[in-house]
């Protein structure tokens, strides 16, 4: 592990996908195996802090950090999952209260002052690509962008990409993807096995790593993100565990973690 925190950020073109799923699995498993992790929620939607139990509406939140209006380090709630910088929906304002120039290193900023106190720091960024995945993408080393094995996430995933290149042409020229992470699959479903080799040629075709691993359809990891529990703990042995775990593995592999 490295002195400063590696950053990655999970983001996706559209919701529905899992994407806080991915987030909350991701924490749970490698706090688990003594990682200290940091995730920070940047949907104004709030389902990442929801699904850690997280006080979003007594506490400060990310969008008070980011106004500078609260201390990153005091805005940190120590959690069952892994810590946690909540939102709520007055994030949703920040792209109106802030239209000059860098502001698309808001949260660089804020990250810049806990990168040392962390092996990991997960973002989990609202759906679509405005100035709060911006903002994700600018202060991150790399991205995983979940996918569902149906079309419309095979169409989303060249507009992701090219977003992500604006940033490295642009703001962060050390992004990097860590991969294309197919969620939510059904090893017996012919159409998800064709889904998953278009997938893989797309990610042939661009240079982008497609994770061995896939996520396969889970109802446990719906119920403890539900009753707000840590899904290592509530089923330990649920495919959902064993595949984020293989996840942690690769990850590990890849030298991303």
């Amino acid at each position: 592990m490295n002195n400063l925190a590696v950053v990655i950020s999970v983001i996706t073109q559209k919701g529905g996908v899992g994407k806080t799923t991915v987030v909350n699995a991701l924490c749970a498993s490698l706090n688990k195996k003594r990682y200290r992790v940091l995730a920070i929620d940047m949907d104004p939607q709030g389902n990442l802090s929801l699904s850690f139990d997280a006080d979003t509406d007594n506490a400060a939140t990310i969008y008070d950090v980011l106004k500078g209006e609260a201390a990153p380090i005091d805005s940190i709630q120590r959690l069952a999952v892994s810590d946690i910088i909540p939102s709520n929906i007055l994030l949703s304002s920040i792209e109106l209260e802030y239209t000059g120039k860098n502001r698309e290193f808001l949260l660089s900023n804020v990250i810049e002052k806990l990168s040392g106190l962390y092996d990991v720091i997960f973002i989990d960024s609202p759906p679509g690509l405005g100035i709060l995945t911006i903002n994700a993408l600018t202060a991150s080393d790399y991205v995983i962008i979940p996918m569902l094995p149906d079309i419309f996430s095979l169409q989303g995933l060249t507009l992701v990409y090219d977003t992500i290149e604006y940033i490295q042409s642009t703001v962060n020229k050390k992004l990097a993807i860590s991969g294309i992470l197919v969620n939510r699959y059904m090893k017996r479903s012919k159409l998800h096995k064709e889904i998953y080799g278009t997938a893989q040629l797309i990610c042939h075709k661009l240079n982008v790593n497609l994770f061995k691993t896939v996520i396969r359809n889970s109802r446990t990891l719906a119920e403890a993100q539900s009753i707000q529990t840590d899904i290592t703990e509530y089923s330990p042995k649920s495919s959902g565990v064993k595949d984020f775990n293989s996840l942690v593995v690769e990850l590990e592999e890849l030298n991303i973690i």
